[in-house]
């Protein structure tokens, strides 16, 4: 989860900043109209809240059903807190904490069941080469070797052969990376691999169904040097190369981006130099037959600072369901998007998304929207 921009803010004015959004969203005042498109949306329902505040955590469903929630920024800045939402009861238990403090980072489903965690930064700026792994059966984290390069504001991708690719980030000393690396879950270890085209952050990775790994946008450097990119670029798993691809319409970062039914790739939101102040309605198609880039439909609301908030419904149907207000769903066969009935005032930065047995979803935390830091939980239903 890409958090540079935020991280900077928090380091200069400390931890007991506050956080408001400054009215970024669009709102369509038709979308109470009881369509047809908008009665297949769904609705959100509040959750029972979680035992801290949460900004740039990880929620990931556990093959149990359960969803583990670790990390991110609680009230006293980064945390090791970790709990577990138990879905069957429908409420939170306390889990033992991380052994690293840490947000930013990255959770990843591995094959035999447990979570990889890696990366992120500790207390205050310091980017980890510290990795863990969660293991559901015993409700407990070990230790899990030691990243090549420490990285936070990376991305990282299950493959086919169950390694984990991990992509790009911040470096020590606020250096962007352009390294990418393996983790390897037999060995427990993690291997070198090619280097990315050039370096990224605040960038977002989707595995294709050809099993290349497609990574698109993001920036390098920071304020007025910030470099923002249109571009994207696929890796390779057989030969460990990444290669560039058509760039998008415009420079995103802090976007999304998800797997269709059909294998294209949906592209939304994100925003540009100007952050909350730039961000867009906008989005795009990603098709890997051309490697090509097309313009996609209008959303309901701009939203950024949502990666990793996008899941493919069992239905065809796309949940976006950060970065705003409120979520939306978008379907393929309508090319449109429609908002999701139920809570509108969601925090949405920075919140953390996980999908649900029986198609749903777990939405939390997050900041944004006149809102601080949130233990809120939601669900979606479809």
């Amino acid at each position: 989860m890409n958090r540079t921009c935020f991280t900077s803010v928090i380091s200069s004015v400390g931890v007991a900043l506050t956080l408001v959004s400054h009215g970024q969203d669009r709102v369509d005042h038709n979308a109470g109209d009881a369509s047809a498109s908008e009665r297949k949306s769904g609705s959100l329902i509040a959750a029972a809240p979680m035992s801290h505040t949460r900004i740039a955590h990880t929620a990931t469903e556990l093959p149990d059903g359960r969803v583990l929630v670790v990390g991110g920024f609680l009230e006293k800045g980064s945390a090791r807190a970790a709990e577990i939402y138990e879905t069957d009861a429908g409420r939170f238990a306390s889990l033992p904490p991380m052994l690293t403090t840490r947000h930013s980072h990255t959770a990843t489903l591995l094959p035999n069941g447990k979570v990889l965690i890696a990366g992120g930064y500790g207390e205050g700026t310091a980017p980890l080469a510290t990795a863990e792994v969660f293991d559901p059966k015993t409700n407990s984290f070990a230790p899990a070797g030691s990243l090549i390069a420490a990285r936070a504001g990376h991305v990282a991708a299950l493959l086919k052969n169950g390694k984990v690719l991990l992509a790009g980030g911040v470096g020590p000393d606020w250096h962007f990376l352009s390294s990418a690396e393996l983790y390897d879950p037999v060995t427990g270890k993690f291997l070198p691999t090619g280097n990315m085209t050039v370096a990224r952050e605040s960038h977002v990775a989707v595995r294709l169904l050809n099993e290349r790994v497609l990574i698109i946008g993001g920036h390098r450097d920071r304020r007025e040097n910030i470099k923002l990119y249109a571009s994207a670029e696929t890796y390779d798993p057989d030969n460990g190369i990444f290669v560039r691809v058509g760039d998008m319409s415009v420079r995103r970062h802090k976007h999304d981006a998800v797997l269709l039914s059909d294998g294209r790739v949906l592209v939304t939101g994100g925003s540009d130099e100007r952050d909350n102040r730039g961000a867009y309605d906008s989005s795009e198609f990603f098709d890997p037959n051309t490697g090509t880039f097309s313009t996609g439909p209008q959303m309901k609301l701009s939203r950024y600072k949502h990666a990793g908030s996008s899941l493919l419904l069992s239905s065809g149907l796309v949940l976006i369901s950060g970065g705003a207000s409120q979520p939306e769903i978008y379907d393929p066969r309508l090319n449109a998007f429609t908002l999701v009935a139920g809570e509108s005032r969601l925090a949405g930065h920075f919140s953390a998304t996980a999908p649900l047995r029986g198609g749903g979803a777990f939405i939390s935390g997050g900041y944004g929207n006149a809102a601080d830091a949130q233990s809120a939980a939601w669900l979606y239903r479809p």
